[in-house]
C-alpha cells in the first residue's frame, strides 16, 4: 500500500501563492467592490436571520463568521484519491491549515458490500469530486469546502523540480526496494542534509520502513513530522524568486474551479506569507482491523475540538478550562 505523498500540499502552496506572479497584474481589472458587496450582504441577512434567536453551536458561529477559504487538495492515483488534505487559508492572518485525511478512513457506504467501498479514498472512483467533497466535509462535521484542487504523482514531481529541489535533512539511513512496484520503487539515502529532485523526493516522502525492517523510531509520527518539514522547507523555496518557474508549472499539472479571479484575490492576500503560517494536523482517530481490512476510525469530538482551535487560530479554549 502506497504511503501519503504530502509533497502535494506544495501544489496547494504554489497555487495559492505562486499564482500570484503570473496573475498579479491581472487582478487589477477585477473589481474587488463586487465581491465585497456580495459578503456583506452575506453577513447582513445572517444578521438578520440570527437577530433575535440564535441557536447555532459555538462551531458553526465561527464557520459563518469566518472569512476563510477552503480547499480540497486531492493527490490522484488512477481512479482513488491516495492524499485526501482539507486546506484552509486565512487572508486576515494569512495562516494555511493543512487537514490530512487517512485514505483508508472509514466512511459507509451501504449501496456497496465491497469492504473496500467503504473507504474514502474509494469514493472518488464511483461519485467524483462531488461525492469525496460531500465525504470530506461529513468526516469533518460539516465545514464548509469551497474549492478543489487534484495533481497526479507526475504532477508532484514536476512541481518540485520547478522549485529547484528542496532541502531536508535525511533523520537516517533509509534503503528500500520494491521491484514489484510500477515503476519499480528503489530507495536509497544516508542520513544527513540533501537536497532532493522531484523524483528523490517522492521516494523520502513514500518511505516506511527498510528492507530489514526498522523506520522511524516512532512511526507513522515520526513519518509525518519529516514530511511536514520538508513542505516547510519547500514553502521557503516557493516563496522566493522561482515564483514565475513555479506558477507555470502548478498551471500544467494542478487542476482546479477556483475562478481565475480568485485566485488573484487569494494571492494579494497571501503576500507576505511565511513557511511559519503553515500548519499540519491529522484528524484524531485510531486504527481498526474489520471485515478482515484495515480502517482508520476518526474521533468526531475530537474533530470538532481541532476545527475549533483551526478557526478560532489557535485561540479556543476548551470548555472546563
Amino acid at each position: 500500500m502506497k504511503t501519503f505523498l504530502k509533497v502535494f500540499c506544495i501544489a496547494f502552496i504554489c497555487f495559492m501563492v505562486a499564482m500570484s506572479a503570473g496573475v498579479w497584474g491581472f487582478s487589477k481589472y477585477y473589481s474587488e467592490s463586487d465581491s465585497d458587496a456580495s459578503i456583506d450582504s452575506e453577513e447582513n441577512k445572517e444578521d438578520i436571520k440570527y437577530e433575535e434567536f440564535d441557536n447555532r453551536s459555538e462551531l458553526k458561529k465561527m464557520m459563518d463568521e469566518s472569512k476563510r477559504i477552503n480547499v480540497l487538495l486531492l493527490g490522484m492515483e488512477g481512479p482513488r484519491t491516495d492524499t485526501i488534505i482539507f486546506a484552509s487559508f486565512d487572508p486576515e492572518s494569512k495562516n494555511v491549515d493543512l487537514v490530512s485525511i487517512p485514505r483508508d478512513t472509514y466512511y459507509e457506504r451501504r449501496q456497496y458490500r465491497d469492504p473496500a467501498e467503504q473507504k474514502i479514498n474509494a469514493v472518488y472512483g464511483d461519485d467524483g469530486v462531488e461525492g469525496i467533497t460531500k465525504a470530506v466535509r461529513k468526516v469533518l462535521g460539516d465545514v464548509p469546502i469551497h474549492y478543489y484542487a487534484s495533481v497526479t504523482y507526475k504532477g508532484v514531481e514536476r512541481i518540485v523540480d520547478s522549485l529547484g529541489g528542496v532541502e531536508v535533512n535525511i533523520p537516517m539511513n533509509m534503503k528500500y526496494d520494491d521491484p514489484y512496484d510500477k515503476p519499480p520503487l528503489h530507495i536509497d539515502f544516508k542520513k544527513g542534509p540533501k537536497v532532493l529532485n522531484g523524483k528523490t523526493a517522492i521516494q523520502f516522502l513514500r518511505f516506511r520502513k527498510g528492507n530489514n525492517g526498522g523506520g522511524y523510531p516512532d512511526g507513522d509520527l515520526g513519518r509525518n513530522k519529516a514530511q511536514q518539514e520538508f513542505i516547510k522547507s519547500a514553502l521557503g523555496k516557493a516563496l522566493g524568486f522561482r515564483l514565475p518557474v513555479v506558477a507555470n508549472t502548478v498551471v500544467k499539472y494542478v487542476k482546479t474551479d477556483i475562478p481565475l479571479s480568485k485566485i488573484a484575490s487569494i494571492a494579494k492576500d497571501a503576500v507576505g506569507m511565511k513557511r511559519e503560517n503553515v500548519k499540519t494536523y491529522s484528524i484524531p482517530g485510531k486504527a481498526v482491523m474489520q471485515n478482515r481490512l484495515s480502517y482508520f476510525m476518526h474521533d468526531k469530538d475530537q474533530i470538532e475540538e481541532l476545527t475549533k482551535e483551526i478557526y478560532s487560530g489557535g485561540k479556543y479554549e476548551k470548555s472546563g478550562e
